[in-house]
C-alpha cells in the first residue's frame, strides 16, 4: 500500500507529489499520458539541434514567485519574450501599426477603454479570488455572462470589441459562455487585467531556456519509479480510510488520493460510491476552452528587420493573435499563432491543409510574403487532445460558483483536488497549478497526520 496516490502528471500533480515526498510519504503518481506535462509540451525544432517551442504554456512573468522561486531550484533560466518593434492590431476594418501598449483605437473607442478599465478596477477591489462566491455582488455577476457584463460596462462597439478580443485570448472561449464572476475573479487572482494582457512586465515577460515542459521533467526525474507514464486511471473504489485505483488490468491502493486533472477529465472515471451529486455538476459546469496553437518556423526571424515584433492581434481572423516565439539566441526564426474560441472551433473543421494554408494566409497579411514558405509547420488542437479536452483551462458557465464553487476545493473522504483551475492566486497559469499542488499536498498532510 502506498500512502498517496497522485492522479495526473502535470506540474499540480508532480508539485503535490514533491512536497509530501519530502514530508517522507509513499507517493505514487499515474499518469494517462506517455509524457509528464500537462498541459505544457515542448516540440523539437526540425533540424535544430537542442532547439524546442512550446506547444502548450510556456510563459512567466513577475508576480509569479512559486514558479520562478521552482525555476531558480531546478536552475532553470528564463528569456525575454521578443517584444521590440512595432505590433500590428486589425480591429473593425482599420490596420493599426504601433509600439504603444494599446494603440490608438480613435478617440471615442480610446476613451470607453480606458474608462472601462477604471470601472473594472473599481468592481476587482470587490473580488475575492479565494472564495469568489463571497465577493461583492457575487450573485449578481454569477448570473450573467461576461458577455452581458461587457455590454452594460463599455460604451461603445469598438469598447466591447477590445474586451470581447482580452476574453478570447484569456480564457480560449467565447464570454457568452464565461460567467462574469469567474473572468472578474481570474483577473483578481493575477493582480489586475494588465499583468495578465501585458508582455513586457506582465504575464507573457519571459520563457523557460529549453521549454516550459522541463519544469515536469526535472520535477519527475526527482521522484524516478514513484512516477508511472501510460496509466490512465479508469475507476477509484474508496472509503473513509482508502484508495484503491485502477488502471487497466492493474490495482493501487493508498490511504489518500489527489485528483490533478483537468476538471472535464472527472466525468472520466467510475467512482465508488459515486460521488457527491454536486461535485458532479461542478465540474461538468467547468468546461475546457477551445485553442489551436501553431509554431511556424522560418530560416530567421525575417520580421525583425522591417521593424515587427512579431505580434498581431485581429478581430475577425481565424487566426487571432501571433507572437515571436524564435529560439533565444535566434537560430530560427519562429512565429507562434493561436486561435482561440470559435475561431477554433471553426479552424479545427477545416482539414490540415486547408488549416495550414488559412494560418499561412493570415501570416502573410501581416508579414509578407516570405510567411507563406516555412521550413516547419507544428501544430497542436488542444480540443482533440483525449486527456486534456481543451485549453489551456477551464472556466466556470454562470450560476456555478455561487452555487457549487465551495466545493472546487473540498476534499471528499480521502480524495482532494488539485489543478491550475482550483488556484487562488495567477488561477489558469503555471504558477496556480503549483500553489494548488502544494495546498493539496497540505491537506494529505493534515489528513494523514
Amino acid at each position: 500500500m502506498h500512502d498517496v496516490i497522485v492522479v495526473g502528471a502535470g506540474v499540480a500533480g508532480l508539485t503535490a507529489a514533491t512536497k509530501l515526498v519530502h514530508k517522507g510519504l509513499d507517493v505514487l503518481v499515474l499518469e494517462a499520458r506517455d509524457r509528464v506535462g500537462g498541459r505544457t509540451l515542448n516540440a523539437p525544432i526540425p533540424d535544430v539541434d537542442g532547439a524546442v517551442v512550446e506547444m502548450g504554456g510556456q510563459w512567466v512573468g513577475p508576480g509569479q514567485h512559486r514558479v520562478l522561486g521552482l525555476l531558480a531550484e531546478l536552475d532553470l533560466k528564463t528569456f525575454p519574450t521578443y517584444d521590440d518593434g512595432e505590433h500590428i492590431i486589425e480591429f473593425h476594418g482599420r490596420r493599426v501599426q504601433t509600439s504603444a501598449r494599446i494603440p490608438f483605437l480613435g478617440a471615442v473607442t480610446l476613451a470607453d477603454i480606458g474608462q472601462t478599465q477604471l470601472r473594472l478596477g473599481r468592481q476587482l477591489r470587490g473580488i475575492n479570488p479565494a472564495e469568489p462566491w463571497h465577493s461583492r455582488d457575487a450573485i449578481r455577476l454569477d448570473g450573467e455572462t461576461f458577455a452581458s457584463w461587457i455590454r452594460r460596462t463599455a460604451r461603445t462597439k469598438g469598447g466591447r470589441t477590445f474586451f470581447e478580443i482580452i476574453c478570447h485570448a484569456t480564457f480560449s472561449a467565447d464570454p457568452s459562455e464565461i460567467s462574469a464572476l469567474w473572468a472578474l475573479s481570474y483577473f483578481a487572482s493575477a493582480g489586475g487585467l494588465d499583468p495578465l494582457i501585458n508582455t513586457r512586465g506582465g504575464a507573457q515577460d519571459a520563457r523557460v531556456v529549453g521549454g516550459s515542459q522541463r519544469i515536469a521533467e526535472l520535477l519527475a526525474e526527482r521522484l524516478g519509479e514513484a512516477v508511472r507514464t501510460e496509466c490512465p486511471v479508469h475507476s477509484i473504489r474508496w472509503d473513509g480510510g482508502q484508495v484503491l485505483a485502477r488502471s487497466g488490468s492493474e490495482e493501487f491502493v493508498a490511504r489518500a488520493a489527489v485528483l490533478a486533472v483537468p476538471p472535464p477529465l472527472v466525468d472520466r472515471i467510475a467512482f465508488e460510491p459515486a460521488l457527491p451529486v454536486d461535485h458532479v455538476t461542478l465540474r461538468r459546469r467547468l468546461p475546457m476552452g477551445s485553442v489551436l496553437k501553431i509554431n511556424v518556423v522560418y530560416d530567421e526571424p525575417f520580421w525583425r528587420a522591417a521593424g515587427l515584433s512579431g505580434q498581431f492581434v485581429s478581430d475577425h481572423r481565424l487566426t487571432n493573435m501571433t507572437f515571436d516565439n524564435s529560439p533565444q539566441h535566434g537560430e530560427v526564426g519562429v512565429l507562434v499563432a493561436f486561435s482561440e474560441g470559435p475561431r477554433a472551433t471553426a479552424l479545427a473543421k477545416l482539414g490540415p491543409a486547408h488549416r495550414r494554408a488559412a494560418v499561412l494566409d493570415d501570416l502573410a497579411e501581416f508579414f509578407g510574403p516570405r510567411a507563406r514558405s516555412p521550413r516547419a509547420y507544428l501544430e497542436q488542437d488542444w480540443t482533440a487532445e483525449q486527456w486534456s479536452l481543451g485549453g489551456y483551462g477551464a472556466f466556470a458557465t454562470p450560476g456555478a460558483l455561487t452555487r457549487y464553487g465551495p466545493l472546487l476545493r473540498e476534499p471528499v473522504g480521502p480524495l482532494h483536488w488539485a489543478g491550475a483551475e482550483t488556484a487562488t492566486e495567477w488561477t489558469g497559469y503555471i504558477d496556480g497549478a503549483i500553489q494548488s499542488g502544494e495546498r493539496a499536498a497540505t491537506e494529505v498532510l493534515a489528513r494523514l497526520g
